[in-house]
C-alpha cells in the first residue's frame, strides 16, 4: 500500500494482487505531473472525462475522490484486468465507491462522446494506436487531451501518433522525469479505422501450427510475428492424447494452447491471461483454426486464481518477466504457485523461458523437481509434475 499527494487530498493505493512485499508503487510521477496539471490549469472536470491506460488506478481514483462535479463522469479504459481491480478496490478503500465511474476494458465499446482525454502511455506503441483510433471519432473540437509518461516512455513516434490520429501535439518540460503531451483536436482529420488486429500465417516447421493464421489484438506480446521463444516451445510441446483439461497460462494470442488442441481433439483447453486483448486474440486465433470449439474457455483472469484444486491435467506457459518497464519473476512464481495448486497429482507444468531467468531453482523449491526437456544456447523447456 502506498499513498499518492493530489491537489484534492491523499489517495490510498496499490498494485494488484495485493502483496505487502512487492517493491513497485501503484503511481509514479507522470501520473502525479499530471494530476498538478490538471489543477493548475483549471481545465473543466465535467461531462465525461475518460482516462487511457490508467495502470493500477491512480488517476481515475483520484479524479473520483476529489467529490462530486455536477454532470461529471469518470471513465476508465484499460487492457489489464489486474489494472481495473487495483482500480476497484482503491475506489472502495478511498471513500469514492458510489462515485459516478466506469471500468470498461479495451475491447469494450468507448464512450460516443469525451470532453477531457487522459493518456497514460502505455508501452506498447500499437496499443496507444488502437486506443486513439477508437476514441478519434468521440473527441470534438472542445475535448481537452493530455498525455502523460516518463521522459523514457514519450518518443517522437508517441507525438507523431497523437498528431497523425488526434491533432496538432507539443509536449511539456520534464518534471522529475516525467513529461507532459498536449494535443489540440482537429475535426478535419479523417477518421480511418485502425490496423488492429493483424492476422498473419506462421511459418513452416512448427508442427501442427505451420502456415496456419494467428490473430493478434494490439499490445499483445509480439503481435506482428511469431517470437522464438515460443517458436522453441512449440517444438518441444508433449504429445498428448485422450480428454484431458489443459491450461495455456499467460495465453498471449494463443498458439500454444491452439497447437495444443490441434495436437489432442479430445483435450478440452482454458486460455487464460490477464489482459483483455490478449483473451481476445487466443479466442480467434483459436476459432480460426480448431473445429471443435465447444471445447475450448476463454477467460480474463490473474493466472488460475479461479481454477478449483486438482482440476487440471497439464499446463503450458511462456510466462512474462515484466511488470510494465519493471523486471521482475514476480508473475511467473504466482504462476507457478497457482499452477502447482491447480494441477491434480501427476498433472504436468511445461514452461518455457530465458535460460538466465533460472525459473528451475524455483520449480524445484515448488515441485519437488524439474527436468529440462529442451535447451539452447538462449531458451529452456522445463517440466515439473505435481506429486
Amino acid at each position: 500500500m502506498n499513498r499518492l499527494t493530489t491537489p484534492w487530498g491523499d489517495v490510498a493505493l496499490a498494485r494488484s494482487p495485493e502483496d505487502p512485499r512487492d517493491p513497485f508503487r501503484a503511481w509514479d510521477a507522470s501520473d502525479a505531473y499530471l494530476l498538478r496539471h490538471l489543477d493548475e490549469s483549471g481545465i473543466p472536470l465535467s461531462g465525461t472525462v475518460a482516462v487511457v491506460g490508467d495502470r493500477w488506478g491512480a488517476l481515475t481514483v483520484s479524479l473520483a475522490a476529489r467529490g462530486p462535479v455536477s454532470g461529471a463522469s469518470v471513465v476508465q479504459i484499460t487492457d489489464s484486468l489486474l489494472g481495473q481491480r487495483a482500480t476497484r478496490a482503491a475506489l472502495a478503500r478511498n471513500g469514492a465507491g458510489d462515485a459516478p465511474v466506469r471500468l470498461l476494458s479495451a475491447r469494450d465499446t468507448p464512450p460516443a462522446s469525451v470532453d477531457v482525454l487522459l493518456v497514460r502511455v502505455p508501452k506498447s506503441l500499437a496499443l496507444l494506436e488502437d486506443q486513439l483510433h477508437r476514441l478519434a471519432s468521440a473527441v470534438h473540437a472542445g475535448t481537452v487531451v493530455v498525455g502523460t509518461g516518463m521522459v523514457g516512455e514519450i518518443h517522437t513516434s508517441t507525438l507523431r501518433l497523437f498528431e497523425r490520429i488526434i491533432g496538432p501535439t507539443k509536449t511539456s518540460l520534464a518534471v522529475r522525469k516525467a513529461r507532459l503531451i498536449f494535443c489540440t483536436p482537429d475535426p478535419s482529420l479523417a477518421r480511418v479505422p485502425g490496423p488492429w488486429p493483424l492476422r498473419y500465417a506462421l511459418p513452416d516447421g512448427i508442427g501442427v501450427l505451420s502456415g496456419r493464421t494467428v490473430t493478434n489484438h494490439a499490445g499483445v506480446f509480439c503481435a506482428d510475428r511469431l517470437d522464438i521463444g515460443t517458436r522453441f516451445f512449440l517444438g518441444a510441446l508433449p504429445v498428448r492424447r485422450g480428454p484431458e483439461r489443459v491450461v495455456d497460462l499467460g495465453c498471449g494470442n494463443g498458439v500454444i494452447g491452439t497447437a495444443a488442441a490441434l495436437g489432442n481433439p479430445e483435450a478440452s483447453v482454458v486460455f487464460v491471461d490477464e489482459s483483455y486483448s490478449a483473451v481476445a486474440s487466443a479466442e480467434a486465433t483459436y476459432r480460426d483454426n480448431v473445429t471443435s470449439g465447444e471445447k475450448a474457455e476463454f477467460v480474463a483472469g490473474d493466472g488460475l486464481a479461479g481454477m478449483p484444486d486438482g482440476s487440471v491435467d497439464l499446463v503450458l506457459s511462456n510466462p512474462p518477466f515484466h511488470s510494465h518497464r519493471a523486471t521482475t519473476d514476480a508473475t511467473a512464481r504466482r504462476m507457478f504457485g497457482d499452477a502447482r495448486r491447480a494441477l491434480r497429482p501427476g498433472g504436468e507444468l511445461w514452461v518455457v523461458g530465458n535460460r538466465h531467468l533460472g525459473y528451475h531453482v524455483r520449480l524445484r523449491r515448488l515441485f519437488g523437481g524439474c527436468e529440462v526437456m529442451a535447451s539452447d544456447p538462449k531458451f529452456v523447456v522445463l517440466k515439473a509434475v505435481r506429486r
